[in-house]
This record gives structure tokens, sequence and C-alpha cells, in this order.
């Protein structure tokens, strides 16, 4: 996970996550090490960053600017939204009070595991 200040752009932090994504587990052999495709929206329409992700291998869903939202992006996306919603939902995360990143984040891990546990409450 990558913390950053709450007044920075989000295109920062795109090289870092990048570098910083896990193996992605899927069909039998070695894991891919980067993800098939990278979701966005217009905050990242710039063709320095089109052009870094399709050097390492990764295609772009990425909206661009000055054109109708057509592009199919809000069928994956609202799963991001939804989430970052669920986290809001706790007040403590709402605004960021911690000034140690280390707090924060374990803040979020704790919500991550509440979410998850509210969700498989529901098969049980």
């Amino acid at each position: 996970m990558l913390l950053t200040g709450g007044n920075r752009n989000d295109v920062i932090g795109l090289e870092p996550l990048l570098d910083a994504a896990p193996n992605v587990r899927g069909r039998r052999g070695r894991p891919r090490r980067r993800p098939k495709t990278v979701y966005a929206d217009r905050a990242y329409d710039h063709d320095k960053y089109r052009r870094r992700l399709r050097t390492g291998g990764i295609a772009t869903r990425i909206a661009r600017r000055g054109e109708p939202h057509g592009s199919g992006l809000g069928v994956v996306r609202w799963v991001v939204e939804r989430t970052i919603a669920w986290y809001h939902g706790m007040k403590r995360l709402r605004i960021r009070w911690e000034r140690r990143d280390d707090i924060h984040e374990a803040f979020l891990g704790l919500a991550t595991c509440i979410i998850c546990y509210r969700h498989i409450q529901r098969f049980c």
C-alpha cells in the first residue's frame, strides 16, 4: 500500500504502486508479475503514463479528457468506489487524524478485517 499526503495528486502514486504490485495468480505456471489491464479515470490521462504502462506490458483503460464517458469504466470502477465508501463508514478513517502512517495503516487493516467479516457472516 502506498500512503501519501492528503493534498497530493493520485497520479503521483501510480509508478510506485505498479512497482509494488504483488504477483497476480492465475493459470498454472509462473504467476504474472503485472496485471493485464489498468482501469483509471481522467486524472491519469497523459501520454507519459500510458507509455509507461505499455512498456511494462500492461493494457490501459484510461478515460480521455474532453470525451463522453462511453468507455465502460463505470462497470469495473464502482467496485473501488464502493470499497472506499465502506472505509469511510468507519468513523476513524473518514478523516485521517493520526500523524504516523503505521497507525493509519493498522486502522485500514482492521477496517478491512471488519468489512470482510461482515460479508462472510452472510454466508454462515
